[in-house]
């Protein structure tokens, strides 16, 4: 394997680790028992949004040179301000990082050791991300080079042995609009928001490793980003494959979590559950390593400098002690609605800068994004009892009312611009 390959997997594989969080462990498995025998459908469209957007974050993200900021220009600067920073605090310190040590004291600690107080284990577990962050051009090689390996076989472990050994046929359910379901679920994980930000630290990792060309870095990036998007389509298959499994065996309404560890039970015997406490620690802390780098890199970059990396990651790192302690659920409730609102807005940012030449003018871009905002914030907090009228809207269904509106507002300004504009050089001529 030549450097440029080796380089290629590196980075993919620490790509692939930072996005697989222990969300995308258990959203497959419960999508696959829903779907029982229609886990073909789920498959399909659960990686379309599942790994489709994330990729198109990543592209858009390169394209922007690795800057969030650079991807939310288009709007008015304090906005733009506003939303990435908004993101950074999401999937930083407020929400994803802390979610990640509560999600790991839950399924891999306090299975086998009830008795140690979550503070302490929350205590320790930030004080191994600090060791890791607090060289962040080490981060892409630790993480594709040591940790993605591990993950990748406890991963293979379970998924291979379900395949080879089934645990139950895949029955027929009684679910309707599975793949709509599917690119819901797909849609839920959001790692699209985190794409934008990781793109930062994939370019900052290929410049470091020699790439000086635009041309170079694009490419090595780009290639990337496919293995990164293809180990996840082949790990979501095989994890919504053995989640079908158990549609015949476990019946009536379960916890997504005590589904995941049922399954895993059930596939492995007594070893499941070390197996998937292994699966849920590498995939949490490899996710929480690259979310505080990259949350103290927009921090240093927004204050100018004022506040150094060092600083930034200690006190994200604090911060997110504090928050795990909330436990998994009470994150997830608290941190629904703001991501609701928020994840429209990046996913219209992303499109935007990969379409920017089709664009005629950045009010194009700024009046979708704030059509979009009115219709999700009406449609998250019901302002007004608002709700009841967005819940008409196409797809409201399955949580995409504000599509259609976004597609009619980018169209029409799309074309009032263009207009303006050869009405404009007609005028110049003259």
């Amino acid at each position: 394997m030549n450097k440029k390959s080796r380089d290629v997997m590196v980075i993919g594989f620490a790509l692939f680790a930072m996005f697989f969080g222990a969300g995308n462990l258990i959203f497959p498995v419960y999508l696959g028992k829903i779907s029982g025998s229609s886990y073909w459908q789920a498959i399909i469209g659960f990686v379309i949004t599942a790994t489709g957007l994330p990729f198109l974050g990543i592209i858009a993200g390169i394209k922007a040179g690795g800057s969030a900021e650079k991807v939310a220009s288009k709007l008015d600067k304090g906005f733009a301000v506003l939303i990435i920073t908004a993101l950074t605090l999401c999937i930083g310190p407020l929400f994803a990082i802390p979610r990640t040590a509560a999600t790991t004291y839950e399924m891999s600690i306090k299975p086998f050791f009830s008795g140690i107080n979550p503070i302490i284990f929350y205590c320790i577990y930030f004080l191994i991300n600090i060791i890791f962050v607090m060289k962040p051009s080490k981060i892409i090689d630790i993480i594709g080079f040591v940790l993605t390996p591990v993950l990748f076989l406890t991963l293979a472990i379970l998924i291979v042995k379900g395949i080879i050994n089934p645990i139950a046929a895949p029955v027929s359910v009684n679910s309707s609009h599975i793949f709509s379901k599917s690119l819901a679920e797909g849609y839920q994980t959001m790692d699209a928001m985190a794409a934008v930000i990781f793109s930062s630290i994939i370019l900052s990792s290929a410049i470091q490793k020699g790439y000086k060309s635009e041309k170079e870095i694009i490419d090595v990036t780009r290639k990337s980003g496919f293995v990164a998007i293809g180990g996840l389509a082949l790990v979501y298959g095989g994890l919504v494959y053995i989640g079908s499994q158990a549609s015949g065996l476990i019946s009536g309404d379960i916890e997504k979590v005590e589904l995941v560890i049922e399954v895993s039970k059930r596939i492995l015997g007594n070893q499941g559950m070390l197996v998937l406490a292994i699966a849920v620690s590498l995939a949490c802390f490899t996710t929480s390593i690259g979310l505080i780098t990259t949350a103290s890199q927009y921090f240093e970059r927004l204050t100018n400098g004022k506040l150094k990396y060092s600083i930034n990651v200690i006190w994200i790192s604090f911060m997110s002690t504090l928050i795990a302690y909330l436990g998994v659920d009470k994150i997830i409730k608290l941190a629904g609605p703001v991501l609701d609102i928020l994840y429209p807005i990046i996913i219209i940012l992303i499109i935007s800068t990969l379409l920017d030449r089709f664009v005629k003018d950045d009010k194009v871009v700024s009046g979708t994004v704030y059509t979009t905002f009115a219709i999700t914030l009406v449609d998250t907090l019901n302002i007004f009892g608002l709700r009841k009228v967005t819940s008409h809207l196409p797809f409201a269904n399955i949580g995409f009312c504000w599509v259609v509106p976004a597609v009619i507002v980018f169209i029409f300004l799309d074309i009032k611009y263009s207009m303006e504009i050869h009405q404009k050089l007609n005028f110049d001529e003259r």
